[in-house]
């Protein structure tokens, strides 16, 4: 063989290489994209802010996506009391800032993400703790 032809097949071998690689990088990028959730905090989430003056509330936030916006509202655990919709949702990959109006007064909740089904913030700028874990149907 003359050392063209080696050449050619040297950088032919390189080239598939390469192209096995990429597509591999592909696959598995999407692959990935499947697993994770598409809208990672719409749904249910189980909601506790602790040492209130009334002791540690609870509620359920209900996270939809409309219109590519999120929305929703909180249901306390107390059976008899009113559903709250929630005023605002500003949004980040790992963190969710919800502000709504309870008992009269304008609360905003940061909650950071810790991981697939749970985050943990504060309320009110830091005056009480909260934690929220996803509700899996």
């Amino acid at each position: 063989m003359t050392t063209n032809n080696l050449l050619t097949v040297y950088l032919m071998k390189k080239l598939n290489l390469f192209l096995f690689l990429l597509f591999i990088g592909v696959a598995a990028m999407g692959f990935t994209s499947r697993i994770a959730p598409d809208d990672f905090y719409a749904g249910k989430w189980d909601i506790v802010i602790v040492g209130t003056p009334n002791g540690d509330a609870k509620m359920v936030a209900d996270l939809v996506r409309k219109d590519g916006k999120l929305t929703g509202q909180l249901t306390p655990a107390d059976a008899n009391a009113a559903k709250i919709p929630i005023e605002s949702i500003e949004e980040s990959a790992n963190k969710l800032n919800l502000t709504f109006t309870a008992q009269g007064y304008n609360i905003a909740m940061e909650l950071n993400k810790v991981d697939d089904d749970n985050l943990k913030g504060s309320i009110m700028n830091g005056m009480f703790d909260a934690t929220a874990k996803r509700i899996k149907n």
